[in-house]
């Protein structure tokens, strides 16, 4: 029997996560969205591609949680979008209703499933889905600094004129604009890129990582990014199908690291089957600690908004 990778939310995040899976051969993939017809078509018309890219992973759509049951991962990108002039923190109320109903469907159909939450503002909605399931935290991520640093790595790539395959970055912090980019910790083929660019090109770079999505919403203009979000969660998804024990940077459940406790927050973790099977600690300057302080400051007055 295949892995069961659900999907909630058709739109353009969870349409892009599915056809990845796919593509990967990950497992099989049901789509779940309240518009009728939608997860459908889109199930489909990715099931139609499978003899084209050689894949032979199922792809169903449905408007029902029972055709979620006894999933293995359960992606959430359900909620609304960014519009231009909009913080992630903007859309609390209106996603914390959406992110709280699916959260209580995929616990009744799937109660040993893993989930991955990328609905805005992340850090709150990680938070509210682990409060609602009452899962492990182990078994409920956000995604989050896979993208900042994905965003990260591409800018620095561009600078320097080199491959993104050598390219690596480092991202805590809350999936906002007070992420912490470590350039200390961010390379090129191993080498820090402190030793590779000036520090003012490298504040424009960190800058520019901070306000990654925000400038894609701003082009858009009417939706935010999916392409960069969908596959830094296939990644996720593919480290704990797969086992491969990645050090990835995902929003977990603190409990005492990086000084914080009680806060989903940032930070790089070891994930593999179990998921979060741990959470790895690095040296900070003191410049660093108090930047990542202000960073969690922000994300427990956002959860506090929750009232839970």
């Amino acid at each position: 029997m295949r892995t069961k990778i659900s999907v909630v939310g058709a739109g353009n995040v969870g349409a892009t996560v599915a056809q990845l899976v796919a593509y990967k051969e990950l497992g099989d993939v049901v789509m779940v969205d309240i518009i009728e017809g939608l997860p459908q078509g889109k199930a489909l018309d990715l099931l139609e591609a499978g003899p084209v890219e050689g894949y032979d992973s199922q792809v169903t759509g449905a408007n029902n949680y029972e055709a979620t049951a006894d999933s293995h991962i359960v992606v959430i990108t359900a909620g609304i979008a960014r519009k231009p002039g909009m913080s992630r923190s903007d859309l609390i109320n209106t996603n914390a209703n959406i992110v709280r109903g699916v959260t209580e469907q995929v616990v009744k159909y799937s109660p040993e499933a893993h989930l991955i939450v990328v609905s805005n503002p992340l850090d709150a909605m990680v938070h509210l889905a682990k409060h609602v399931s009452g899962f492990p935290k182990n078994r409920v991520v956000g995604q989050a600094g896979v993208l900042d640093s994905t965003r990260f790595r591409t800018f620095i790539a561009q600078e320097l004129k080199v491959s993104v395959e050598d390219t690596q970055a480092f991202v805590l912090g809350g999936h906002g604009d007070s992420m912490v980019p470590l350039p200390r910790y961010s390379t090129v083929a191993g080498i820090p890129i402190t030793h590779l660019l000036p520090k003012e090109t490298i504040d424009r770079l960190v800058q520019r990582t901070r306000d990654g999505g925000g400038e894609i919403v701003n082009l858009l203009k009417s939706g935010s990014a999916f392409y960069a979000p969908g596959a830094s969660v296939v990644q996720m998804v593919e480290a704990i199908v797969k086992d491969k024990k990645r050090i990835l940077l995902c929003t977990a459940y603190l409990e005492g690291e990086y000084g914080l406790r009680n806060i989903y927050f940032g930070v790089p973790v070891k994930l593999g089957a179990a998921g979060v099977e741990q959470i790895i600690e690095i040296e900070l300057t003191a410049e660093e600690r108090s930047a990542l302080q202000a960073s969690a400051k922000e994300v427990e007055d956002t959860i506090q908004q929750l009232k839970l």
